[in-house]
């Protein structure tokens, strides 16, 4: 993109966070942002969702990561995710683009420049009973051990209004600025390959390690308004307990610092992360997470 398609209406400006905002995001570790979406904007998510679980694809990826998360009919009525939804619907990319969204969570990492990391398409049927529906407390950084950066971040776009009876995304308040117990070994596994009972475990452990009680906070998110968190912050979501499914994406952004770095476990093993069998390499050959064809700028400050 040009710095002048980066650059914001006047309108736009005037939903930034805040002085106060960015102070209550580096206190509290999660913000609810202003309407970024219009619900024109909104119900072309939905639809172009409901293209997409029907078969439609703009482009599919080149290879398949080990760990990618693809939800397909044959799987039922679980809880669906899809990675790379931004990659291989066209539609959908676009609208998550938007420079209004990358200039707030610029804001929010006070960084100069904002990349795609990651998208989920989320669904999340109404079955209370569905155990797959439950995700439970984590925090992102754990997963993304191969990244440099402690600044990224994840934008929750649901499709509609979005409160606790359809299991909305829950913050455990200030988690973020916690010192963490844990080795190498037990600190860089997606939440989606660890036990749930250790898990919240690990969640009480590390509140009673830093002298601190676990505050949880449902993020009641209206139509159009996003959720952001620190990717140190704990966070999890609950059964939707609704008449009609959760629709959402779960968009991860980093800063325009994070660059690929080798992570070891005790074992010699390496970590690695869904991308690096997908983009392209450095000079050093590294996997480049700045590759502009699998994570794209959504900002950059010049276009101020």
């Amino acid at each position: 993109m040009s710095a002048q398609e980066f650059r914001l209406t006047d309108e736009e400006l005037g939903l930034l966070p805040t002085d106060e905002d960015v102070r209550f995001y580096a206190e509290h570790g999660w913000y609810l942002s202003a309407k970024l979406f219009t619900d024109e904007e909104v119900e072309r998510l939905e639809a172009a969702s409901e293209r997409f679980y029907a078969g439609h694809r703009d482009r599919t990826l080149p290879v398949r990561p080990p760990k990618l998360a693809y939800w397909e009919p044959a799987k039922g009525q679980v809880q669906r995710h899809n990675d790379y939804i931004h990659y291989e619907d066209d539609t959908i990319g676009r609208i998550l683009r938007k420079p209004l969204l990358g200039a707030v969570a610029a804001r929010l990492a006070e960084a100069d420049e904002i990349r795609v990391f990651q998208s989920t398409l989320i669904f999340k049927p109404p079955r209370p009973e569905e155990q797959s529906n439950i995700v439970p407390w984590h925090f992102d950084r754990h997963y993304w051990a191969t990244s440099t950066s402690e600044r990224m971040l994840t934008a929750f776009i649901p499709f509609h209004d979005c409160g606790e009876e359809m299991g909305t995304i829950t913050m455990v308040d200030g988690s973020h600025r916690w010192k963490e117990i844990g080795g190498r070994d037990t600190t860089s596994l997606h939440f989606a390959e660890r036990n749930r009972d250790e898990l919240d475990a690990m969640l009480e452990e590390n509140a009673a390690f830093n002298g601190t009680e676990v505050r949880k906070v449902p993020v009641e998110i209206p139509k159009g308004h996003v959720s952001f968190h620190h990717c140190r912050t704990y966070h999890g979501s609950g059964a939707n307990r609704s008449d009609r499914p959760r629709r959402a994406i779960s968009f991860h952004l980093q800063d325009g610092g994070n660059r690929f770095r080798r992570f070891t476990r005790s074992d010699g093993s390496l970590v690695s992360y869904n991308h690096d069998v997908l983009v392209r390499r450095t000079a050093d050959g590294d996997p480049d997470y700045a590759d502009p064809e699998f994570l794209p700028v959504v900002w950059r400050a010049e276009a101020t």
